[in-house]
């Protein structure tokens, strides 16, 4: 489901779930892990990265759907607490963005310190408004520091997906490449920060990023009921049971 790759002090963790590097609850708890053994083992940096297309799709909507309501819940916590994991990493986060990267996708690296994307055909965007689910505040939050206030209202009442060139343009990535460079961009970047003198440059890290982290402090804080419940609106299952019929007569 990943794979760890080791760039001197930079951990690079691949997500490698075939075929569209889809969350479900196994994934984000081995992605977690790899974090937390990132950090226990002394690496300066973090990569995430995807495969060449694609970065991640998001959640995995047909095994979501299997599942009773505790098991929706606890995928839900497992993703929120995600998003405190990364929010509170102690060193600095890249997302190399291969690819398409919706929804989930998405989300995962509005948390990283710096954001890569393969140039082309390649979408991004927090496209939940399209599936029926509210993107709660935490979240919007999340993007609203990065792209700020009224361009975060218009992607996210929208559901809107955009390609690299128009994610540049509003700030939602913060460099564009080719597709074979993704991961090496990324890196170049990481390697530069870390070269700064790391006791300033993490404290200073840390009074930047002391907004981000205070509102995701504690995932029992979150909203994760109040979502799950959101799931269970029926215009919302309606819409998710259509978007996966569409998915199993397209494969």
């Amino acid at each position: 489901m990943l794979e760890v790759i080791q760039h001197d002090a930079i951990a690079e963790i691949r997500l490698a779930r075939p075929p569209v590097n889809a969350l479900n609850l196994e994934l984000l708890q081995t992605l977690r892990s790899a974090l937390d053994g990132a950090v226990a083992g002394g690496a300066g940096g973090i990569m995430l990265s995807g495969a060449p297309g694609m970065f991640s799709a998001g959640v995995d909507v047909p095994a979501l759907l299997k599942l009773d309501r505790a098991g929706v819940r606890a995928f839900w916590r497992e993703f929120f607490d995600m998003g405190c994991a990364l929010a509170r990493s102690p060193v600095p986060l890249v997302a190399a963005i291969t690819g398409h990267s919706p929804a989930g996708g998405a989300v995962l690296s509005l948390f990283c310190d710096y954001r890569v994307m393969a140039e082309g055909p390649y979408k991004i965007g927090l496209n939940e408004v399209q599936v029926g689910l509210v993107v709660p505040n935490c979240i919007q939050f999340a993007l609203r520091r990065v792209v700020g206030a009224y361009r975060a209202e218009r992607l996210l009442v929208a559901g809107a997906m955009v390609n690299a060139q128009e994610a540049l343009a509003c700030g939602f990535v913060d460099e564009t490449t080719g597709i074979d460079q993704v991961v090496t961009r990324a890196r170049v970047w990481l390697d530069e920060l870390l070269a700064r003198p790391v006791h300033s440059m993490l404290g200073t890290r840390r009074i930047a990023r002391a907004d981000l982290v205070a509102a995701w402090a504690d995932v029992d804080a979150l909203p994760i009921d109040d979502f799950v419940e959101g799931f269970y609106h029926p215009q919302t299952q309606a819409t998710l049971q259509a978007l996966v019929a569409r998915l199993t007569k397209k494969g």
